[in-house]
């Protein structure tokens, strides 16, 4: 949390500036329908969610030094937090996994209410535990205690020695997002939304059965995706947990090229040859039970959500888009061929 913290203070300005918010729920990867109206939010709470961010991940871990209560403190506030960027986002499965840490921050007392009550349950065990050392009753040590504090030790001696470079770079003002520092990656430094894309593009796949791709009459018709925006009125989905990887993919093609991102025009190359394991990946595909598309292309969009109430809504648009221009041009099996070769690539028609 720290560390996501600091790279947000070091990284885009807008989070000096408590305006990442009025950007963040409409360019994040992959919205979902309460992004929708908290973008709609106004200038001040969305300062104010601001601060609270750099409140949460700068000040708060600092609760775990501070005694019990502040250390339960710490964990309502984290697992809170997690809570929140989980309703307002689908984040995957990030926001979960960072809950599970928080969890050490709650001693027995405080989770006792979890546990039964009855006689020779743990409750009662732990409380005979206490009674017998309230007594001064010394409990003899098993061998495997023993063991276990050595293991104890030692992992924690590897930890700390570990975690130097990661502190380090913390404290570097050139601080990296997300790397490891030893090739097991036991330790690691972790950072999200260093930067705050206020813009959202996105890019759209079409296809079309014309012999000439550059006729004016072709008819081109888009794949949707299983969740990213794309059709105007399909409603934001909820998936978290879940992760849709090539969706989140896309999202980072759309602020990039194509030459960034080759891995898009092996998408196309599949989805010309009507691969299935492709096409399991999307969420239409317009030429179902008709001959595969001759050609396909990638449109590049700017969407914006439209306005709760407004015309578009009426309309049952969930976003408004414009056109800005070609992603990558038409491509063909055959036209794809020599670009396969060069990769060591298998061609679609051919596998």
């Amino acid at each position: 949390m720290l560390g996501a913290g600091l790279i947000k203070i070091r990284g885009d300005r807008c989070w000096r500036e408590l305006t990442c918010m009025d950007y963040h729920y409409e360019t994040q990867p992959v919205p979902n329908p309460i992004a929708y109206f908290m973008h709609r939010s106004p200038w001040w709470f969305h300062q104010f969610e601001t601060l609270f961010n750099h409140f949460i991940e700068l000040v708060v871990p600092f609760f775990i030094f501070l005694g019990r209560r502040m250390c339960i403190v710490h964990g309502v506030l984290q697992i809170l937090f997690q809570v929140l960027l989980i309703v307002s986002g689908n984040l995957s499965f990030l926001n979960w996994l960072t809950i599970v840490p928080s969890i050490a921050c709650f001693d027995d007392t405080s989770l006792a209410f979890l546990f039964s009550s009855r006689q020779g349950g743990v409750k009662d065990q732990l409380a005979q535990v206490q009674v017998k050392r309230a007594a001064g009753e010394q409990l003899p040590l098993r061998y495997g205690c023993y063991v276990r504090k050595v293991v104890n030790i030692s992992f924690g001696l590897l930890i700390a020695y570990l975690s130097v470079p990661v502190i380090l770079n913390l404290l570097n003002s050139r601080q990296v997002m997300n790397t490891s520092f030893n090739p097991l990656r036991i330790v690691n430094t972790y950072g999200a939304f260093g930067s705050i894309t206020k813009e959202r593009t996105e890019v759209i796949i079409q296809g079309t059965s014309s012999m000439d791709p550059n006729d004016p009459a072709a008819v081109w018709e888009e794949y949707d995706f299983k969740c990213k925006p794309g059709d105007l009125k399909r409603r934001p989905c909820f998936i978290s947990p879940y992760h849709y990887r090539l969706d989140w993919l896309m999202w980072f093609a759309a602020f990039q090229t194509y030459e960034q991102n080759e891995w898009i025009i092996h998408l196309a190359g599949k989805l010309l040859a009507q691969d299935e394991v492709a096409l399991s990946l999307m969420a239409t595909n317009p030429f179902a039970g008709r001959a595969p598309p001759r050609w396909i292309r990638a449109e590049h969009f700017k969407y914006k959500f439209s306005r709760p109430g407004g015309k578009h809504a009426g309309d049952g648009k969930w976003w408004i888009r414009k056109r800005i221009g070609p992603y990558f041009p038409p491509v063909n099996l055959q036209g794809l061929q020599k670009f396969y070769e060069d990769r060591s690539w298998p061609h679609p028609a051919q596998a």
